[in-house]
Protein backbone atom coordinates (compact mmCIF):
# COMPACT_ATOMS: atom_id res chain seq x y z
CA UNK A 1 0.00 0.00 0.00
CA UNK A 2 1.22 3.46 -1.09
CA UNK A 3 2.33 6.46 1.17
CA UNK A 4 -0.69 8.45 2.36
CA UNK A 5 -0.62 11.91 0.10
CA UNK A 6 0.50 14.03 2.91
CA UNK A 7 3.43 11.63 3.67
CA UNK A 8 6.69 13.13 2.83
CA UNK A 9 10.63 11.22 2.44
CA UNK A 10 12.33 12.52 4.77
CA UNK A 11 15.07 13.27 1.94
CA UNK A 12 14.79 14.68 -1.30
CA UNK A 13 14.79 12.22 -3.89
CA UNK A 14 16.62 13.53 -7.73
CA UNK A 15 17.20 11.16 -10.55
CA UNK A 16 18.39 12.13 -14.04
CA UNK A 17 18.90 8.48 -15.74
CA UNK A 18 20.97 7.52 -18.74
CA UNK A 19 19.43 4.57 -20.92
CA UNK A 20 20.22 2.56 -23.85
CA UNK A 21 19.38 1.81 -27.33
CA UNK A 22 17.52 -0.85 -25.79
CA UNK A 23 15.67 1.10 -23.77
CA UNK A 24 14.38 3.25 -26.32
CA UNK A 25 13.07 -0.14 -28.04
CA UNK A 26 10.13 0.28 -25.92
CA UNK A 27 9.38 3.45 -27.42
CA UNK A 28 9.57 5.33 -23.99
CA UNK A 29 11.79 5.42 -21.53
CA UNK A 30 11.66 8.05 -17.96
CA UNK A 31 14.54 10.21 -18.10
CA UNK A 32 14.10 11.82 -14.26
CA UNK A 33 11.79 11.17 -11.53
CA UNK A 34 12.20 12.52 -7.45
CA UNK A 35 10.12 14.62 -4.91
CA UNK A 36 11.38 17.41 -2.82
CA UNK A 37 10.09 19.14 0.24
CA UNK A 38 10.31 22.59 -0.62
CA UNK A 39 10.60 24.66 2.71
CA UNK A 40 8.82 28.01 2.87
CA UNK A 41 11.58 30.98 2.67
CA UNK A 42 13.61 28.70 0.48
CA UNK A 43 15.05 29.48 -2.70
CA UNK A 44 13.75 27.42 -5.75
CA UNK A 45 14.59 25.10 -6.99
CA UNK A 46 16.41 24.29 -3.89
CA UNK A 47 19.63 22.67 -4.28
CA UNK A 48 19.63 23.65 -7.77
CA UNK A 49 23.42 22.83 -9.04
CA UNK A 50 22.01 19.37 -8.67
CA UNK A 51 20.25 19.55 -11.57
CA UNK A 52 21.66 19.50 -15.26
CA UNK A 53 21.34 23.14 -16.37
CA UNK A 54 18.70 22.45 -18.84
CA UNK A 55 16.00 22.70 -15.21
CA UNK A 56 17.60 24.84 -13.56
CA UNK A 57 15.25 27.98 -14.86
CA UNK A 58 12.46 26.95 -13.95
CA UNK A 59 11.13 29.71 -11.27
CA UNK A 60 12.54 32.14 -14.16
CA UNK A 61 11.43 29.89 -17.34
CA UNK A 62 12.18 27.15 -19.52
CA UNK A 63 11.72 25.40 -22.36
CA UNK A 64 12.42 21.16 -22.28
CA UNK A 65 12.58 18.83 -25.07
CA UNK A 66 10.57 16.38 -23.50
CA UNK A 67 7.91 15.23 -21.33
CA UNK A 68 7.11 16.32 -17.82
CA UNK A 69 4.27 15.35 -14.97
CA UNK A 70 4.40 17.19 -11.87
CA UNK A 71 2.37 16.61 -8.33
CA UNK A 72 1.94 19.14 -5.95
CA UNK A 73 0.84 17.06 -2.71
CA UNK A 74 1.62 20.28 -0.02
CA UNK A 75 1.58 23.83 -0.02
CA UNK A 76 0.84 26.37 -2.66
CA UNK A 77 2.48 27.69 -5.70
CA UNK A 78 2.03 29.37 -9.26
CA UNK A 79 1.81 27.93 -13.44
CA UNK A 80 2.70 29.54 -15.97
CA UNK A 81 2.51 28.56 -19.55
CA UNK A 82 1.17 29.78 -22.88
CA UNK A 83 0.19 33.01 -21.55
CA UNK A 84 -1.79 31.80 -18.75
CA UNK A 85 -1.63 31.64 -15.09
CA UNK A 86 -2.72 28.61 -12.62
CA UNK A 87 -2.54 28.86 -8.59
CA UNK A 88 -0.99 25.37 -7.42
CA UNK A 89 -2.75 23.80 -4.63
CA UNK A 90 -2.50 20.21 -2.98
CA UNK A 91 -3.50 17.83 -5.56
CA UNK A 92 -2.89 19.70 -8.42
CA UNK A 93 -0.92 18.14 -11.74
CA UNK A 94 0.27 19.86 -14.79
CA UNK A 95 1.69 18.26 -18.00
CA UNK A 96 5.01 20.36 -19.35
CA UNK A 97 5.19 18.88 -23.02
CA UNK A 98 7.94 19.68 -25.37
CA UNK A 99 8.37 22.77 -26.32
CA UNK A 100 6.59 24.69 -23.97
CA UNK A 101 7.55 27.51 -22.50
CA UNK A 102 6.48 27.45 -18.74
CA UNK A 103 7.50 28.19 -15.55
CA UNK A 104 6.51 27.62 -11.49
CA UNK A 105 7.56 28.15 -8.09
CA UNK A 106 6.41 27.65 -4.76
CA UNK A 107 4.63 30.53 -2.72
CA UNK A 108 8.10 32.18 -0.97
CA UNK A 109 6.79 32.20 2.30
CA UNK A 110 4.67 28.68 2.18
CA UNK A 111 6.93 25.99 0.18
CA UNK A 112 5.01 23.01 -1.16
CA UNK A 113 5.95 19.47 -1.42
CA UNK A 114 6.38 18.30 -5.29
CA UNK A 115 6.69 14.87 -7.00
CA UNK A 116 8.04 14.63 -10.47
CA UNK A 117 8.77 12.44 -13.36
CA UNK A 118 10.42 12.98 -16.74
CA UNK A 119 9.94 11.01 -20.11
CA UNK A 120 10.36 10.79 -23.84
CA UNK A 121 9.70 8.45 -26.73
CA UNK A 122 8.12 7.91 -29.92
CA UNK A 123 4.83 6.56 -28.30
CA UNK A 124 4.61 9.36 -26.21
CA UNK A 125 4.76 11.92 -29.21
CA UNK A 126 2.21 9.99 -30.81
CA UNK A 127 0.07 10.72 -27.75
CA UNK A 128 0.94 14.38 -28.67
CA UNK A 129 -0.07 13.65 -32.38
CA UNK A 130 -3.28 11.84 -31.48
CA UNK A 131 -4.33 14.51 -28.93
CA UNK A 132 -4.76 13.07 -25.68
CA UNK A 133 -1.78 15.50 -24.41
CA UNK A 134 -2.65 18.63 -25.52
CA UNK A 135 -1.49 22.38 -24.54
CA UNK A 136 -5.57 23.45 -24.13
CA UNK A 137 -5.23 20.65 -21.32
CA UNK A 138 -2.05 20.92 -19.16
CA UNK A 139 -3.26 21.86 -15.48
CA UNK A 140 -5.61 19.22 -13.78
CA UNK A 141 -7.33 20.14 -10.29
CA UNK A 142 -6.25 15.93 -9.47
CA UNK A 143 -7.05 16.39 -6.01
CA UNK A 144 -5.30 14.52 -3.33
CA UNK A 145 -4.96 10.61 -3.42
CA UNK A 146 -2.98 8.43 -2.11
CA UNK A 147 -2.38 5.95 -5.80
CA UNK A 148 -0.93 9.02 -7.32
CA UNK A 149 1.60 9.23 -4.56
CA UNK A 150 1.82 5.62 -4.54
CA UNK A 151 2.87 5.11 -8.10
CA UNK A 152 5.43 8.16 -8.30
CA UNK A 153 7.02 6.45 -4.75
CA UNK A 154 7.03 2.88 -7.54
CA UNK A 155 9.32 4.52 -10.19
CA UNK A 156 11.36 6.12 -7.99
CA UNK A 157 12.08 2.60 -6.15
CA UNK A 158 12.53 1.18 -9.29
CA UNK A 159 15.10 3.97 -10.49
CA UNK A 160 16.74 3.20 -7.19
CA UNK A 161 17.18 -0.62 -8.01
CA UNK A 162 17.51 0.04 -11.40
CA UNK A 163 16.85 -3.87 -11.83
CA UNK A 164 16.41 -5.20 -15.21
CA UNK A 165 13.91 -3.66 -17.20
CA UNK A 166 13.61 -1.47 -14.41
CA UNK A 167 12.50 1.17 -17.59
CA UNK A 168 9.72 -1.15 -18.69
CA UNK A 169 8.37 -0.89 -14.92
CA UNK A 170 8.64 3.17 -14.82
CA UNK A 171 6.97 3.90 -17.75
CA UNK A 172 4.08 1.72 -16.56
CA UNK A 173 3.81 3.35 -13.63
CA UNK A 174 4.23 6.69 -15.97
CA UNK A 175 1.40 5.39 -18.15
CA UNK A 176 -0.59 4.86 -14.85
CA UNK A 177 -0.43 8.29 -13.97
CA UNK A 178 -1.22 9.54 -17.55
CA UNK A 179 -4.64 7.29 -16.84
CA UNK A 180 -5.24 8.18 -13.51
CA UNK A 181 -4.74 12.27 -14.59
CA UNK A 182 -6.72 11.70 -17.40
CA UNK A 183 -9.86 9.82 -16.44
CA UNK A 184 -10.43 11.77 -13.20
CA UNK A 185 -10.96 14.99 -15.36
CA UNK A 186 -12.56 13.63 -17.64
CA UNK A 187 -14.90 11.91 -15.34
CA UNK A 188 -15.47 15.27 -13.37
CA UNK A 189 -16.09 17.15 -16.92
CA UNK A 190 -18.52 14.49 -17.63
CA UNK A 191 -20.26 14.93 -13.96
CA UNK A 192 -20.75 18.81 -15.30
CA UNK A 193 -21.83 17.60 -18.43
CA UNK A 194 -24.37 15.34 -16.26
CA UNK A 195 -25.97 17.94 -14.65
CA UNK A 196 -26.59 20.55 -17.74
CA UNK A 197 -28.39 17.78 -19.60
CA UNK A 198 -30.48 17.12 -16.87
CA UNK A 199 -30.94 20.65 -15.73
CA UNK A 200 -31.95 20.97 -19.29
CA UNK A 201 -34.80 18.45 -19.50
CA UNK A 202 -35.98 19.59 -16.07
CA UNK A 203 -36.47 22.91 -17.95
CA UNK A 204 -38.06 21.70 -21.04
CA UNK A 205 -40.83 19.40 -19.02
CA UNK A 206 -41.62 22.42 -16.52
CA UNK A 207 -42.35 24.27 -19.40
CA UNK A 208 -44.76 21.63 -20.67
CA UNK A 209 -46.33 20.27 -17.29
CA UNK A 210 -49.77 20.54 -18.80
CA UNK A 211 -49.48 17.90 -21.54
CA UNK A 212 -47.95 14.49 -21.57
CA UNK A 213 -43.95 14.54 -21.51
CA UNK A 214 -42.31 13.19 -25.26
CA UNK A 215 -39.14 12.13 -24.04
CA UNK A 216 -38.02 12.39 -27.88
CA UNK A 217 -38.53 15.65 -28.39
CA UNK A 218 -36.59 16.65 -25.03
CA UNK A 219 -34.10 14.48 -26.03
CA UNK A 220 -33.59 15.85 -29.49
CA UNK A 221 -33.45 19.06 -28.08
CA UNK A 222 -30.70 18.57 -25.92
CA UNK A 223 -28.91 16.55 -28.54
CA UNK A 224 -28.95 12.98 -27.10
CA UNK A 225 -30.82 9.67 -27.67
CA UNK A 226 -33.95 9.05 -25.33
CA UNK A 227 -31.83 5.62 -24.26
CA UNK A 228 -29.15 7.94 -23.29
CA UNK A 229 -31.10 10.76 -21.37
CA UNK A 230 -33.27 7.83 -20.00
CA UNK A 231 -29.45 6.62 -18.44
CA UNK A 232 -27.79 10.31 -17.27
CA UNK A 233 -31.15 11.30 -16.00
CA UNK A 234 -31.48 8.04 -13.43
CA UNK A 235 -28.14 8.37 -12.80
CA UNK A 236 -27.93 12.00 -11.62
CA UNK A 237 -31.25 11.69 -10.03
CA UNK A 238 -32.01 8.05 -9.22
CA UNK A 239 -35.54 8.56 -11.20
CA UNK A 240 -36.06 8.08 -14.94
CA UNK A 241 -37.66 11.09 -16.65
CA UNK A 242 -41.56 10.19 -16.45
CA UNK A 243 -40.94 9.79 -12.98
CA UNK A 244 -40.02 13.25 -12.56
CA UNK A 245 -42.49 14.29 -14.97
CA UNK A 246 -45.03 12.80 -13.07
CA UNK A 247 -43.61 14.35 -10.19
CA UNK A 248 -44.06 17.82 -11.21
CA UNK A 249 -47.61 17.26 -12.13
CA UNK A 250 -48.30 15.85 -8.86
CA UNK A 251 -46.15 19.40 -7.30
CA UNK A 252 -48.39 21.38 -10.16
CA UNK A 253 -51.33 19.87 -8.57
CA UNK A 254 -51.21 20.52 -5.19
CA UNK A 255 -50.40 24.61 -5.99
CA UNK A 256 -53.48 24.59 -7.62
CA UNK A 257 -55.49 22.53 -5.25
CA UNK A 258 -54.26 25.55 -2.56
CA UNK A 259 -55.66 27.67 -4.65
CA UNK A 260 -59.42 26.53 -3.94
CA UNK A 261 -60.71 28.51 -6.80
CA UNK A 262 -60.92 25.46 -9.12
CA UNK A 263 -62.77 21.86 -9.12
CA UNK A 264 -60.55 19.16 -8.90
CA UNK A 265 -61.76 18.27 -12.59
CA UNK A 266 -60.68 21.48 -13.55
CA UNK A 267 -57.04 20.43 -12.01
CA UNK A 268 -56.92 17.35 -13.54
CA UNK A 269 -58.03 18.76 -16.93
CA UNK A 270 -55.49 21.38 -16.64
CA UNK A 271 -52.74 19.16 -16.03
CA UNK A 272 -53.67 16.48 -19.05
CA UNK A 273 -55.43 14.18 -17.26
CA UNK A 274 -58.88 13.54 -19.05
CA UNK A 275 -60.29 10.98 -16.66
CA UNK A 276 -60.57 13.21 -13.29
CA UNK A 277 -60.90 9.49 -10.97
CA UNK A 278 -57.82 8.73 -12.44
CA UNK A 279 -56.29 11.84 -11.62
CA UNK A 280 -57.52 11.63 -7.61
CA UNK A 281 -56.61 8.10 -7.30
CA UNK A 282 -52.77 8.71 -8.47
CA UNK A 283 -52.63 12.01 -6.28
CA UNK A 284 -53.97 10.01 -3.24
CA UNK A 285 -50.74 6.93 -4.26
CA UNK A 286 -48.18 9.98 -4.55
CA UNK A 287 -49.10 12.32 -1.50
CA UNK A 288 -51.49 9.44 0.69
CA UNK A 289 -54.16 11.96 0.60
CA UNK A 290 -57.01 12.57 -2.02
CA UNK A 291 -57.21 15.98 -3.73
CA UNK A 292 -60.53 16.63 -2.01
CA UNK A 293 -58.83 15.68 1.56
CA UNK A 294 -55.42 16.95 0.41
CA UNK A 295 -57.37 20.28 -0.01
CA UNK A 296 -58.99 20.16 3.88
CA UNK A 297 -55.63 19.57 5.07
CA UNK A 298 -54.64 23.08 3.94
Amino acid sequence: MGKRSDDTRPEAVLHYLPFSEEDEKLGMVCTTVGNVEVPPYVEYPPNKNGHPAIFRNVAEGRTLPNFHIVYITKGKGIFEADGKSYTVMPGSAFFLLPGLKHRYRPVFEVGWHEYWVGFQGKNFFELLDEGIFSREYIFFETGLHDNMVAIYNMIIDEVKTQAPLFQLKACAGILSLIAEILTRNRRKEEVNNYQRIVEKAKSLMEANVSGAVNLQAISGQIGISTSRLNEIFKTYTSMTPYQYYMQLKIKKAADLLEQKNASIKEVAYTLGFEDQYYFSRFFKKKTGAAPSAWRKLI
